[in-house]
């Protein structure tokens, strides 16, 4: 059978997972990934499920590869499967939400990011031009975080650069250059698939169109890739923004965590 779109993402996003992390270990029906130097980083640090493991017994082989850690996250990249898992998990005192799955269609309404003319000050920076947009951001988002949990939620970032064939840091700067906006390209262009992260706008900076700059500039350096994806939380709104704007709902992962005090 031909592989769908869905399942060309799930496998995309396995790899980059895979390829970030310090320490890859194999497991029944996925790997657990980890990285000491940013152990508050669900991201960098959790299981990730691509097969068919025993949804009892899942709780127990998080306990096993995550246990010294404060946190668990369990990412599950089959629908189907993470269903399954679901009662199992929440009886354990797993928190469960969904990430909807959404792909570049190649149209959208006149005026959005697809259309506009790419701004040029939407441009590729290093991430050591970015970092302190990103630690003022998330000071706002977590004001109580400890400063080295708030560091190492920005520089993770840097962990990123390992995960596909090209990563890139894209920001829009404002007037007096600073970064107001900023999000992740992971690009592999030997598959043709490409993923636009972490899209946000700095508190400071709302309300100027800063996002659709990043988006058309990322839809842009994408252009190449057929299958162009993002995630988005069913639940909020940016989901609605990124459907204006040209993106479409294909499908579902499942996340589930179990609290430490960051993410």
């Amino acid at each position: 059978m031909p592989v769908t779109d869905l399942q060309r993402i799930a496998a995309f996003r396995l790899s980059f997972a895979r390829r970030q992390a310090a320490v890859v270990n194999e497991v029944p029906g996925g790997v657990v990934v980890l990285d000491a130097e940013y152990a508050a980083s669900y991201e960098h640090n959790q299981l990730v499920i691509e097969g068919s493991p025993d949804p009892v017994g899942l709780p127990a082989l998080a306990e096993t590869a995550l246990g010294h850690l404060e946190h668990r996250q369990i990412t599950v990249l089959d629908d189907s499967t993470g269903t399954d898992c679901a009662p199992a998990l929440i009886a354990a005192g797993y928190t469960h939400v969904t990430e909807l799955v959404m792909t570049y269609t190649g149209s959208a309404a006149a005026g959005s990011a697809a259309s506009a003319v790419p701004d040029p000050s939407a441009r590729t920076v290093a991430f050591d031009e970015l970092r302190p947009a990103l630690v003022g951001q998330l000071r706002r988002w977590m004001p109580e975080a400890e400063d080295v949990v708030v560091g190492q939620l920005a520089d993770r970032r840097t962990a990123r650069l390992r995960g596909a064939e090209q990563v890139r840091f894209l920001a829009v700067h404002d007037e007096e250059g600073t970064v107001g906006s900023w999000a992740d390209l992971y690009r592999d262009a030997s598959e043709g698939i490409a993923q636009i992260e972490d899209v946000v706008t700095a508190d400071t900076h709302v309300r100027r169109g800063y996002a659709d700059t990043l988006l058309a500039t990322a839809l842009r350096h994408a252009s190449d890739c057929g299958t162009v994806f993002l995630l988005a939380d069913p639940d909020d709104w940016p989901h609605a923004w990124y459907i204006r704007r040209g993106f479409k709902p294909i499908g579902r992962f499942h996340v589930f965590t179990r609290a430490g005090s960051e993410g």
